[in-house]
């Protein structure tokens, strides 16, 4: 895969191209974060209001350095990933994109580019175990299960459990 990094922080792979958000992705950011069938493992409930995602949206757009990107595909942001909160990765992808290894095709430009810019030893994920699409696409990414925990979240009044998985810094060639 072909990885180039330009001076505007946009991360270029075969099909997509990873950026920073912009206050114009607002529209297609909420018809992600508004999907149940995207929303069912993640750590809160569909958005029923773009002020809602306005909120995650001003979070993307303050961050120095850039460490979570909006995933564009054919001039439409299809998704975003990267760190979420300290040294935890995450990602979100629309629906209609699943199953095509767009998720896979992010991290992998993602990931070498967190440990560019951070000083991570690791970086780790927590998902539902019940997100066997995650997990598989975790593992193809390198990271391993380490633990799992029981009602880790309560969402809308039904707890879920994580599994909690790392993978830690590369070692430098010599």
């Amino acid at each position: 895969m072909s990885i180039s990094k330009t001076a505007d922080m946009v991360l270029v792979t075969a099909r997509l191209r990873l950026r920073r958000a912009t206050q114009g992705d607002l529209n297609d950011l909420f018809a992600i974060y508004a999907d149940p069938r995207e929303m069912r493992y993640w750590s809160t409930l569909p958005h029923t209001d773009r002020s809602v995602t306005q909120q995650n949206l001003n979070g993307m757009l303050a961050q120095d350095p850039l460490t979570y990107f909006v995933i564009e595909y054919g001039g439409r942001v299809i998704g975003c990933a990267g760190l979420y909160r300290a040294d935890e990765i995450g990602f979100l992808l629309n629906p209609d994109h699943w199953r095509q290894g767009y998720v896979s095709e992010a991290m992998g430009a993602i990931i070498p580019y967190l440990f560019d810019v951070t000083d991570a030893a690791a970086l780790t994920a927590d998902i539902d175990p019940r997100n066997v699409a995650s997990a598989a696409t975790l593992r193809k990414l390198g990271f391993v299960e380490t633990h799992r925990a029981e009602r880790t979240y309560c969402i809308g009044g039904v707890w879920s459990d994580s599994a909690y998985y790392a993978l830690p810094r590369p070692v430098p060639s010599p």
